[in-house]
C-alpha cells in the first residue's frame, strides 16, 4: 500500500474524489458550519431544515462524531461549568511564565509526519501488494479526516515442531514434620542435617535361643582405695601389631557377672616387644583366675609381669633357639622359667595368709620372632586356658586332654612349637573363653565364619567377636590371635 497522501494514477478511489470533491456517502449528515469539513453540493440537498424528509433518517457520521469529540475537551468543559456558576464567560487563560512551556499548546500541536523512509542505494523498493481476487480496497477517508495508521505485522514465524509431552510424574508425597524428617515449610520439606555413618559398627551379640542374664555393657565401677589407684584395672584393653605377614589382635574385657556386681577385672593381659630390628621377640601372655578366689587378680597380674621380665632378659638366647629351631632347649629353659613364676606365687600366698588355690591363674604365652624368615612360634602356659587353631576353616585344639603335673594335680607345663602357615589364626585364651568355645559349638562357627576373610579383624570387630555372649557363660575373657599371611 502506498503512503498516505500520495497520488497513484491506478488508485480509482482516489479518482472517484477527484471527480467529485466534497462527496457526502449515503446517510451522512451535513456537516455544522465552521466544521472544516465541506458539506454536501446544492443539487443533492434534501428538503429544507424546517421540513425534513420523513423517507430519510439523519445518522450522525464518522466526520460530526470527529467534531464532537474535538469540541468535548477539558477546557470547555470547565468554562461551560464557569458559566453556569458565575453567569459569565470563561476565565481568562494565564499568560505562560517564561521559560515554562504551555502544556495546552503541547496538546493541540499534532504531530508532524515522519517522512517516508527512502531505501538505501542498490536495493529495490518492496512490491506493492495487491488484493485478491473479489476483495475491494478499504475506502479512502473524507479530505480533512486523518488516516488511522496502519497496523504493524510481525515477520512470519514458522511454527515451532511438534515436540512429544513429557510424561506426567506425580510429586512425590510431602513427609510430615517430624523429628526424624526436619521441618515441612509448605510444599517443600527440609530434610535433617545427617552424617554419613559409614559401614556399620561392630555390635556385642549373643548366641543361642536366650540372651544372657546380665546386660552387654559395663554398670558398676569397682571401689577405689585412694593408697592404690595405681593398681585399679580398667573394664577393657585392647591392643595390636603388625609385623611382616603377622597381625596381632589382643583384648581383655571384663566379664558380664563382674560388671553386673561392680568387681574388678580378675584378667590380665601383656602385650610387649623386645629387642629392635629382627632379632627381637613379642611377647603376649594372659592369666585368668577363678572369681570365686580372693587374690586371683593380683595373681594374674604378678604372674605375667615375673614371666614377661624374665623373658625379656633372656631375649638374645630365645631368639637364637627359635631360629635354629632348638626345640628341646625352648621347652626345658620355658618350663623352668614357667616353674619359678608359680613358686613366687605360692611364696606370695604364705605372705598374705592364703590358700595357694585362692591366689593363682591360668597363664598361656605365645613367643613371635619377628624375623620374616622364622614361622616357628612357641607357646607355652599351665592351669585353666586354651590354645586353639583355625586351618582351613576348622578350629583345632591344641591342648588335647589334661596335662599333668608330677604330684598329679593336673597343673602341669604346656608346650608347644608349630610351623605356621599362611592363612592359619592361632588364638591363646583364659578359661573364659576357652571354655564356650569347647562346650558350644555355635562360638567357634560364628568365629570361624567372621574371621573367614582374605584380611584381619580391626581392633573394634576384634573386641565385638571376642565378646559374642553365651547364656550360662558370665566370667572375664582374655584372647589374642594371630593371623598368618
Amino acid at each position: 500500500m502506498s503512503q498516505q497522501g500520495d497520488a497513484d494514477p491506478q488508485d480509482w478511489w482516489h479518482k472517484l474524489y477527484e471527480d467529485a470533491p466534497g462527496a457526502v456517502e449515503p446517510g451522512e449528515a451535513e456537516s455544522p458550519p465552521g466544521s472544516g469539513v465541506p458539506g454536501p453540493p446544492a443539487s443533492a440537498a434534501g428538503p429544507p431544515p424546517d421540513r425534513p424528509d420523513p423517507r430519510v433518517t439523519l445518522v450522525p457520521g464518522p466526520r460530526a462524531a470527529a467534531d464532537d469529540a474535538a469540541a468535548d475537551t477539558l477546557e470547555a468543559r470547565f468554562g461551560s461549568a464557569w458559566a453556569m456558576l458565575t453567569g459569565a464567560e470563561a476565565p481568562p487563560e494565564p499568560e505562560p511564565r517564561a521559560g515554562v512551556p504551555d502544556p495546552r499548546s503541547a496538546e493541540r500541536a499534532e504531530p508532524a509526519p515522519a517522512p517516508a523512509a527512502k531505501p538505501a542505494p542498490g536495493v529495490e523498493p518492496a512490491p506493492e501488494a495487491k488484493l485478491a481476487p473479489g476483495v475491494e480496497p478499504a475506502p479512502e477517508p473524507a479530505p480533512g479526516v486523518k488516516r488511522a495508521p496502519a497496523p504493524e505485522y510481525a515477520p512470519a514465524v514458522k511454527p515451532a515442531p511438534e515436540v512429544e509431552p513429557a510424561p506426567q510424574v506425580k510429586p512425590a508425597p510431602q513427609p510430615e514434620a517430624t523429628a526424624a524428617t526436619g521441618y515441612a515449610l509448605g510444599q517443600v520439606s527440609v530434610p535433617p542435617v545427617i552424617a554419613d555413618a559409614g559401614p556399620e559398627r561392630p555390635a556385642v551379640r549373643h548366641l543361642g535361643d536366650r540372651p544372657p542374664t546380665y546386660a552387654a555393657e559395663p554398670g558398676a565401677l569397682p571401689v577405689a582405695d585412694p593408697a592404690e589407684l595405681d593398681a585399679l584395672i580398667p573394664d577393657t584393653v585392647l591392643d595390636g601389631a603388625r609385623y611382616g605377614g603377622s597381625v596381632l589382635r589382643a583384648c581383655s574385657v571384663r566379664g558380664d557377672s563382674a560388671r553386673y556386681r561392680g568387681e574388678a577385672r580378675r584378667d590380665f593381659l601383656l602385650t610387649a616387644r623386645f629387642g629392635t630390628g629382627d632379632d627381637s621377640l613379642v611377647l603376649v601372655a594372659v592369666a585368668g583366675g577363678d572369681r570365686a578366689a580372693e587374690g586371683a587378680r593380683e595373681a594374674a597380674a604378678e604372674l605375667c609381669r615375673w614371666v614377661g621380665a624374665a623373658v625379656g632378659r633372656s631375649q638374645t638366647r630365645l631368639g637364637d633357639d627359635l631360629r635354629s629351631g632348638r626345640r628341646d632347649a625352648l621347652r626345658s629353659g620355658l618350663q623352668r622359667l614357667t616353674d619359678r613364676g608359680y613358686g613366687r606365687l605360692r611364696a606370695r600366698a604364705a605372705e598374705l595368709g592364703l590358700d595357694e588355690p585362692a591366689y593363682t591363674a591360668g597363664l598361656r604365652c605365645l613367643l613371635l620372632p619377628i624375623d620374616p624368615e622364622c614361622r616357628i612360634r612357641v607357646s607355652f602356659g599351665t592351669g585353666p586356658g586354651g590354645l586353639f587353631r583355625l586351618r582351613a576353616g576348622e578350629w583345632q585344639d591344641l591342648e588335647t586332654g589334661p596335662a599333668v603335673a608330677e604330684d598329679g594335680t593336673g597343673t602341669g607345663f604346656r608346650f608347644r612349637a608349630s610351623l605356621a602357615k599362611p592363612g592359619d589364626t592361632l588364638m591363646l585364651c583364659t578359661a573364659g573363653l576357652a571354655e564356650p568355645m569347647r562346650e558350644e559349638a555355635l562360638l567357634p562357627a560364628e568365629l570361624a565364619a567372621r574371621w573367614a576373610g582374605a584380611e584381619p579383624p580391626g581392633l573394634a570387630a576384634f573386641l565385638a567377636d571376642t565378646q559374642l555372649r553365651l547364656k550360662g557363660y558370665a566370667d572375664d575373657r582374655t584372647a589374642a590371635a594371630v593371623w598368618e599371611a
